[in-house]
């Protein structure tokens, strides 16, 4: 099952009051590496901009006036995240909204059985902790220098890193034991070819080499 690293940006604080969603973005990865499908869009909420909203996401109803709203735009991103793990960091207040807006138009749910809140994830493993996404990124030294604004699309980039580092797998893992490799090859009684013992050196060579081509290429 691929993940998606999802995010949105609103004129307010709840959809029962009224306020809608200005901005969705998810970040599709496979095994949390990233896969390039994205999804994005800057949603007009046919509504104003609060001030306090301005100030946290830099769009104005001007800016959004033009954009496609919500129910053009509903079919493509439920397509997008249809059977895959949804990653959500404070998955209420996203969920709120886009069930929110999706009931409004008749349309089917985001199935929270598919979603894991990373927030959840960050308070069982740092009890008591400020665990906003910007002081996981500081903890895990990830780089903030790019937000100066909430940007979903950039959030759900900086949530994948801090997910990553919320489960301990600053990598994708390979297995590269010959144990296993060779236990394979004793079940499949079909396969008669000499098993070549490769040297551990030669092993640790491949092992940085893949280490050196997945931070070039993913992170």
């Amino acid at each position: 099952m691929n993940e998606v690293f999802l995010d949105t940006e609103t004129t307010g604080l709840s959809f029962k009051d009224g306020h809608k969603i200005v901005e969705i973005a998810c970040v599709e990865t496979k095994d949390l590496v990233l896969t390039g499908r994205v999804f994005h869009k800057l949603i007009n909420p046919q509504r104003d901009i609060p001030e306090e909203a301005f100030k946290v996401h830099g769009f104005s109803q001007k800016f959004l006036s033009d954009k496609e709203t919500f129910d053009k735009v509903s079919d493509e991103f439920l397509n997008f995240v249809k059977g895959k793990k949804i990653i959500i960091h404070n998955a209420q207040f996203d969920l709120g909204f886009l069930n929110g807006e999706l009931k409004a138009i008749n349309k089917d749910l985001v199935d929270k059985k598919l979603v894991i809140d990373s927030l959840e994830l960050a308070r069982s493993k740092f009890p008591g902790a400020s665990n906003s996404l910007d002081s996981l990124c500081k903890k895990f030294n990830i780089d903030l220098s790019k937000r100066t604004k909430h940007n979903a699309l950039l959030d759900c980039e900086l949530l994948r890193e801090v997910y990553i580092n919320l489960l301990d797998a600053k990598e994708p893992k390979f297995n590269l034991s010959l144990n296993s490799f060779e236990q394979n090859i004793v079940k499949n009684k079909s396969y008669n070819k000499k098993v070549i013992n490769i040297p551990e050196a030669e092993l640790e060579m491949h092992k940085d080499f893949i280490k050196k081509e997945l931070k070039k290429n993913f992170y």
